[in-house]
């Protein structure tokens, strides 16, 4: 963990702003990352699954139905919402939703066969959050960590469209907000904090396996899916740019006309990684 990392504190502006625009901004995880956790797992609908940070529920709907029941647990209530909605949407039942920091489990949650945490971790104050959250698994219980990149896509190999000009976005966003990455009220100048793989070891967990899981797809975008892709983002959440956000939105949407005059892009699905921690 960087010194920067270490000082940023979590305040509940970080993603202010920014869950509506999940489903259409963010790349949803490939189709098989489920079917592939419910093999690793031996999942068979039985059990209880935690999802930590569950966001607008990106992870937490194509794993439950592997499970009795799911609490989804975020402390931002915009996210929770849009969950809720995306839930009901697809008729999934058996979802509990909970608005709560992931410091604060166990809450009288009970015990769960698995705990998920999907580009979340970091977020938090992992020690913490490690020895809390292994306290609340089961006998034989897991806990897995999901890794990917959603907002954006792989820039390789022939696409049929352009890709968005993810380095001129950069430099647009830099324009308004300044050069050190924010975060929240905060900023992050070294981005979030790594060395996971110690922490879970110090917390008493053992690593049994590492996925991969890439469809490999090919997705086409429109100037509104990148535009909700940037604000989808902590770095660039709506609340940051204040007043200035519809002249920022403005030039964001003239660059990708000029990048794409009828409005098309392409990227390739990054692959996504998970790893098995048992305690």
């Amino acid at each position: 963990m960087t010194a920067d990392a270490a000082a940023w504190e979590w305040d509940e502006t970080l993603f202010a702003g920014s869950a509506a625009h999940y489903s259409v901004g963010r790349v949803p995880y490939p189709t098989g990352l489920a079917d592939a956790v419910r093999v690793a797992l031996g999942l068979d609908g039985t059990g209880r699954l935690l999802d930590v940070g569950c966001g607008p529920g990106s992870l937490t709907l194509p794993l439950a139905p592997h499970f009795a029941s799911t609490v989804g647990v975020d402390p931002d209530a915009g996210m929770l919402a849009e969950a809720a909605r995306r839930a009901e949407e697809a008729g999934l039942t058996g979802i509990e939703w909970r608005q709560l920091r992931a410091e604060a489990l166990p809450d009288d949650l009970g015990v769960f066969k698995v705990a998920a945490f999907a580009q979340s971790f970091h977020w938090m104050d992992r020690p913490l959050v490690a020895r809390r959250v292994r306290a609340m698994l089961e006998p034989g219980g897991f806990w897995i960590h999901v890794g990917a990149t959603t907002h954006r896509g792989a820039e390789v190999g022939a696409l049929p469209h352009p890709a968005p000009p993810w380095d001129r976005i950069g430099e647009l966003v830099a324009g308004y907000l300044g050069p050190v990455r924010r975060a929240g009220q905060g900023f992050l100048p070294g981005g979030t904090a790594g060395g996971e793989e110690d922490i879970m070891r110090e917390a008493g967990y053992t690593k049994v396996a590492r996925l991969q899981v890439d469809d490999g797809r090919v997705f086409e975008r429109d100037v509104d899916s990148v535009v909700s892709a940037v604000f989808s983002l902590s770095s660039s959440a709506p609340h940051l740019f204040a007043e200035r956000l519809p002249a920022f939105e403005t030039e964001l949407r003239a660059l990708l006309a000029d990048a794409a005059p009828d409005g098309r892009f392409s990227e390739r699905e990054v692959s996504t990684g998970v790893v098995i921690w048992r305690p």
